[in-house]
């Protein structure tokens, strides 16, 4: 007996503990945040707390000859799972607040959900579990000396360099471009504008098409849509292929779905289920041309404007700009910059790797 109720007052001590530890804080995902917020976490569990672990001591103490192992372990284990929840609610409320916790931070401890913000609102949209996922490991990303991210195996970098460009970089010289280690270029075609409904060609686009490949830059195109029918999607995808007719566009001819921001875009107000329809018009348009259709979009596209279980057939390219590539979902090129230098290029350009090569 004397041997059994040491056992129990031990497993009493830890279950306490529990109270006051979470496994997954601890390891300083969330450090000093954690250890600021957790008093008020406990204060707020206090009163029914302390009447549940009265009564639980009780009956432990009652059933101290008959209680199993796996029972005290299950009750250590609900009492962890009930902090560590009711030290998240607490956090979601943290950050809605005017000096809310970095976006950096919340990733990290909220692995189940692509959290972004939308307007002044922080969105916590769920990982989809039927949606594909990467096999990227975050260790093996790495800036090189020139500030440039690359992804490496076993010691040696497997991804490829490219950039994407449009009339807003002007006249560049390829040549540079080319000895600078750029692999790839994606050349903006055209556009469907936002307001008026009609669709131009990038004024550099011959040229930059003729010049990048003349240099040895692999090219893929891509048209920034405001298609609001799936018909419109298809006269977009048609006009692409017409003007990619004269040149050998090697890499993916992609389909823009961002939305226009600080103004009325005429596609902003498209639902998720019509917006998929319009990309799948696109996309299956292109492919049906001989070419391999993709689709940008940054972590509102793939989370809250898109329906990426039907958009499994198509590849994509991620932007979001950081040192990590925020994105669960398998990707074939991540954007991580908008502000990149390449030599033959006067000004910013967008950064690309992929991890492929077409």
């Amino acid at each position: 007996m004397k041997g059994k109720r040491q056992n129990t007052s031990l497993v009493l001590n830890v279950i306490m503990a529990a109270i006051t530890s979470v496994s997954l804080v601890s390891t300083g995902v969330f450090g000093a945040l954690y250890y600021r917020e957790r008093q008020e976490v406990q204060a707020v569990m206090s009163e029914n707390a302390v009447l549940r672990e009265t009564q639980a001591q009780e009956v432990i103490f009652q059933e101290s000859n008959t209680i199993s192992n796996e029972k005290m372990e299950q009750m250590l284990a609900d009492k962890e799972v009930e902090v560590e929840e009711a030290l998240k609610e607490k956090i979601k409320e943290l950050v809605t607040a005017k000096d809310g916790t970095p976006l950096k931070m919340l990733r990290k401890f909220f692995t189940e959900n692509l959290i972004y913000h939308d307007g002044e609102n922080y969105v916590f949209a769920p990982v989809l579990d039927n949606v594909k996922k990467h096999n990227l490991k975050e260790e093996n990303f790495r800036e090189n000396e020139a500030g440039e991210m690359e992804y490496v195996e076993n010691g040696v970098v497997v991804s490829h360099k490219g950039i994407d460009v449009s009339k807003y970089q002007g006249k560049i010289d390829w040549e540079k471009v080319k000895a600078d280690g750029v692999e790839y270029a994606f050349i903006r075609l055209g556009l469907r504008g936002y307001g008026s409904g009609k669709i131009v060609m990038d004024e550099y686009y011959e040229e930059n098409m003729r010049e990048a490949s003349a240099a040895g830059v692999e090219t893929g195109v891509y048209f920034f849509t405001q298609a609001i029918t799936v018909e419109e999607a298809v006269e977009e995808a048609n006009y692409v292929i017409e003007n990619m007719a004269d040149y050998d566009v090697t890499y993916p001819v992609v389909f823009d779905v961002e939305m226009i921001v600080g103004d009325d875009g005429r596609a902003n107000g498209l639902s998720q289920e019509l917006r998929t329809d319009i990309c799948i018009a696109f996309c299956d348009t292109i492919k049906a041309a001989g070419y391999t259709p993709m689709i940008y979009g940054n972590v509102r596209c793939f989370t809250q404007m898109l329906d990426m279980p039907r958009l499994e057939a198509y590849e994509k390219w991620y932007a979001f700009y950081d040192d990590y590539m925020y994105m669960p979902y398998e990707v074939s090129v991540w954007q991580y910059s908008e502000k990149g230098s390449v030599n033959g290029i006067k000004g910013n350009v967008d950064m690309n790797i992929s991890y492929k090569t077409w």
